[in-house]
């Protein structure tokens, strides 16, 4: 069966089809399966990276905590009233 060729095909790959236990699975070389090595960040950076993670998940708190909030009070002076 001859191969289709696509005009808007890159190449790239969006999903590894490579699943272990699948008849096709083949063995990656150890160096790939390792990657590159992990960045290694500053104690700066580190508590810039987690400073963002904590107020990303404040902002989202606040945010359904404030939709909780208008919920109730629309229910106890709009909906039952």
């Amino acid at each position: 069966m001859k191969k289709r060729r696509y005009e808007d095909d890159d190449g790239r790959v969006v999903a590894k089809m490579n699943v272990e236990g699948m008849p096709w699975h083949t063995e990656l070389p150890e160096d790939a399966r390792q990657g590159s090595e992990p960045v290694k960040l500053t104690k700066e950076e580190s508590r810039a990276y987690a400073g963002g993670a904590v107020k990303a998940a404040l902002l989202l708190t606040g945010v359904f905590s404030v939709a909780a909030i208008l919920f109730i009070l629309f229910c106890v002076h709009i909906w039952f009233a």
